[in-house]
């Protein structure tokens, strides 16, 4: 029975639902949230920007804990989740989760849709999937404009989408955007599955070095990327590393609660001819 599996345990971060899975459960339940022909999910990748934007915008935490699955997308998260007693918690790498998710899709021949990244990123990265993946099929790709889309290019989107008939479809924004995205349109779309894996585009079609398998383990990804990118992502960093690391303190010492917004579903969300502006 799919309730059996749905919701999945989750650690609290924050106010923050984070599934308490790892790289193998993770794959376990979209396999089965696809198997089960339910319509409009939506998963999540919760790291330290997330949730501390969450923090900030309670709208942010009801669409990050209204996912299918939140998956730890970075170490602080699993080592949070194994304090709170989820000992096979571990680190779900979005770019990772990507990979896993392609090769079952090859297995189960699920339909795969790419949207995000900048302009060409979409096709090639599907080449390059195809390529590593023989059989991966790959049936659309979409290039959004950054900023909000107009309503014609949501009629175009949804045409587009509607045609190829993907089982999963792919995000590849920045957190929150892609958060926000997914919450907004998963009714409207109606993919089985959506999956916002931020910067994997950009690792897989090589406009972002990865890095060492230790530097991850120790949660210090972030560095390796500030030094990439400090133009962009030092405003990031010293906004949200030091107010995360006290608010966490605050939690787990229990001086401070940090409680569950009440939310509704992706099953019960009302059906929309067309998406809620914001």
């Amino acid at each position: 029975m799919l309730e059996d599996h749905f919701p999945p345990q989750c650690a609290n971060v924050l106010g923050v639902k984070v599934s308490a899975v790892n790289l193998k459960a993770a794959v376990d339940l979209a396999d089965r949230w696809i198997q089960s022909k339910r319509c409009c999910g939506y998963v999540c990748a919760a790291g330290v920007h997330g949730v501390m934007e969450a923090l900030r915008d309670c709208d942010l935490r009801q669409d990050l804990n209204n996912a299918v699955i939140n998956v730890p997308d970075g170490m602080p998260m699993t080592w949070i989740g194994r304090l709170q007693g989820f000992l096979a918690m571990d680190r779900v790498f979005g770019p990772d989760l990507m990979l896993a998710m392609c090769r079952l899709s090859v297995e189960r021949g699920y339909r795969n849709f790419l949207y995000g990244g900048k302009a060409g990123v979409a096709e090639v990265l599907g080449e390059t999937l195809q390529n590593r993946f023989p059989g991966l099929h790959v049936v659309g790709t979409y290039t959004p404009p950054f900023r909000s889309l107009t309503q014609k290019e949501e009629h175009d989107v949804l045409l587009k989408v509607q045609e190829s008939r993907p089982d999963i479809l792919w995000v590849g924004m920045s957190t929150p955007k892609q958060d926000r995205f997914m919450a907004q349109y998963a009714n409207y779309l109606r993919v089985p599955l959506m999956f916002g894996v931020g910067a994997a585009f950009d690792f897989h079609t090589g406009s972002i070095r990865d890095c060492s398998v230790w530097v991850k383990r120790a949660g210090l990804q972030w560095l390796h990327r500030l030094i990439q990118d400090p133009k962009h992502l030092w405003r990031r960093y010293l906004r949200n590393n030091p107010a995360f690391l006290w608010h966490i303190a605050l939690q787990l010492s229990g001086l401070r609660r940090y409680d569950f917004q009440l939310q509704t579903g992706p099953d019960e969300a009302p059906q929309l001819d067309r998406p809620p502006r914001n």
